[in-house]
């Protein structure tokens, strides 16, 4: 479906020259005398590559088609992750390189998020927080409080995160996997 690149919003996905890209930023202008135009930041969804380009108000765009499935990701072979679609009971593969960053908090019976474009999967949306067992960190210091200082902490599925120096080891801890921060201390 077509629509006027006056209507473009920040989030929209976009399909610019075959490829599906995400709005990031844009702004409507109209400079002097001349036509207006649409200043766009893009960001190509397939290869994760951010670029510029200009619209002008006469240009129509398409927006692409996305779906969007449950997933649940079962277990990791070498480079390959393998999901399952809890919709259907339909078994995805993803590699390493599609999930990008979001691979290391990748655990079994994690239930994700993931955005489909012409029936492939093409990103992922991981949950707001994970809890997670802190496996080595350095001794509690018996005059830390919150505010003070952070020491490194390698969680259970080796990513390793700042925490304050009041967590000890064995503790479970709440993250933030899209930002890797440390939230609080979980409470299950």
């Amino acid at each position: 479906m077509a629509f006027p690149a006056t209507q473009i919003r920040r989030g929209m996905v976009l399909v610019f020259e075959g490829e599906p890209c995400r709005v990031v930023e844009f702004r409507h202008h109209t400079p002097g005398n001349l036509r207006a135009m649409v200043q766009a930041k893009l960001k190509n969804i397939r290869t994760g590559n951010s670029f510029d380009h200009r619209f002008r108000a006469a240009d129509t765009i398409e927006r692409a088609s996305m779906e969007t499935h449950d997933l649940e990701f079962m277990y990791q072979g070498g480079d390959t992750y393998h999901f399952m679609n809890t919709e259907n009971y339909d078994q995805i593969e993803m590699d390493e390189e599609a999930l990008g960053d979001a691979a290391q908090w990748m655990q079994s019976g994690m239930k994700i998020q993931a955005e489909y474009y012409n029936g492939n999967p093409i990103g992922i949306q991981l949950p707001n927080s994970l809890n997670l067992d802190i496996v080595d960190t350095a001794p509690v210091m018996k005059t830390a409080t919150k505010t003070a200082s952070t020491k490194p902490a390698t969680l259970s599925n080796g990513v390793t995160i700042n925490v304050p120096e009041f967590i000890a080891q064995g503790e479970r801890v709440r993250v933030n996997p899209t930002t890797g921060e440390y939230m609080d201390r979980a409470k299950d």
